[in-house]
């Protein structure tokens, strides 16, 4: 079974975070670098090839945030691996889609479709206890499972923030003490890739940075892109919700019905669909069927509970295209599961994670508080 993700805390400078950082998840960092390089040479790729890749965005990631390039420096420092290593963990998407070179068109099939994932968030009227639930399941390469981490950031300039990660990577899916929560799904469309953009997931650390919602709405909504992407953004106080579905150089805004929110890997805004075609669909058959089978399990919950956002995440109809995949082999990631299932209560500081859940992993519990991570419920994650 996949152990629970160890927590790192890291504070002081960007630089010294990520000293703190890189010191302390060498090993899943070294591991995670190693799964993409081997990745990119089946490509034809070396790994001087992919540094001068990486050196190329450089300039924007330090136009978009200085602090981000000084911390993923401190990374390298700390974790004694080149710069290069710390930019692929951050911009792994972006950096092979973005390759020109001939012998790159096959990194770029290879990260076609690559991420699947689910997005449920249920706002405070609709919730069982009055308190916003942000869900999220991550569906990815089977082999994340092992270098993943969980970073608890104090910060002397924003708010803290408790984020699930690869290890190196600045943030993935988390939520912040302003409780301004933040997960993405992966989108396609034919604008993808012909200009250079801020990666996402620094883009998601910028959002999780943020203590005002509405500055948080404008870090997702207003930077170039790269690639298309669905960025969910919810804050507990006021449980308003934005769902922002990203093409390079157009945002469209999707809202909640009847408190609730259900995001898989198409686009759902009409005004997105009136001037894009849906090619990701090709190598995700089963978006549709994971955003209609998550509304209809919940639709007539008059309150929903964590309970039953779990029992939808853990979903297995279908499968192995189902809401909750279990390990299977991918022409697009090698073999792919739902990586990791989480749900987060913002307004409580915490944060549930399944590792590997059609595994039997359990439901882990972290907080924003310093304390240990601990059993969430006396509930293994198949049910």
């Amino acid at each position: 079974m996949t152990k629970p993700c160890r927590v790192i805390e890291i504070w002081g400078t960007p630089r010294a975070r990520g000293e703190r950082y890189g010191a302390a998840a060498q090993g899943e960092i070294r591991a995670g670098v190693g799964h993409y390089l081997k990745q990119m040479a089946q490509t034809g790729l070396s790994e001087s090839g992919m540094a001068e890749l990486a050196q190329g965005y450089l300039p924007i990631i330090e136009n978009f945030d200085a602090g981000h390039v000084e911390e993923m420096r401190g990374i390298a420092a700390g974790a004694d691996v080149p710069l290069a290593h710390v930019l692929l963990m951050n911009a792994r998407t972006e950096l092979l889609k973005m390759a020109k070179l001939p012998q790159l068109r096959a990194a770029l099939e290879l990260e076609r479709g690559a991420d699947g994932c689910s997005t449920i968030i249920v706002q405070p009227e609709r919730a069982a206890e009055g308190r916003l639930i942000h869900a999220h399941n991550w569906d990815w390469k089977a082999t994340c499972a092992d270098t993943c981490v969980v970073l608890r950031i104090r910060n002397d300039d924003g708010p803290d923030i408790l984020t699930f990660t690869e290890a190196g990577g600045l943030a993935r899916f988390g939520f912040n003490a302003a409780g301004i929560a933040i997960t993405g799904n992966y989108l396609e469309c034919e604008r993808d890739y012909t200009q250079l953009g801020v990666p996402l997931a620094l883009l998601r650390r910028k959002v999780l940075q943020e203590a005002n919602p509405s500055l948080a709405f404008a870090a997702a909504y207003v930077p170039a892109k790269s690639a298309s992407n669905n960025l969910a953004i919810s804050h507990a106080e006021s449980g308003v919700v934005h769902d922002l579905e990203c093409a390079p150089d157009e945002t469209f805004v999707v809202e909640p019905v009847d408190g609730l929110l259900v995001h898989t890997n198409h686009w759902l805004s009409p005004i997105a669909l009136g001037k894009f075609r849906e090619p990701g669909i090709v190598d995700s058959p089963c978006s549709f069927w994971r955003e209609q089978r998550a509304r209809r399990l919940l639709q007539d919950v008059a309150k929903i509970g964590v309970e039953d956002v779990r029992r939808v995440l853990l979903d297995d109809l279908g499968a192995p295209l189902s809401i909750c995949v279990p390990p299977r082999a991918s022409n697009v990631t090698g073999r792919t599961a739902t990586v990791a299932s989480l749900i987060m209560r913002p307004a409580l500081g915490e944060m549930e994670i399944a590792m590997m859940p059609s595994e039997g992993g359990r439901y882990v519990r972290y907080t924003l508080a310093d304390e240990s991570a601990r059993a969430a419920e006396p509930q293994a994650a198949n049910g």
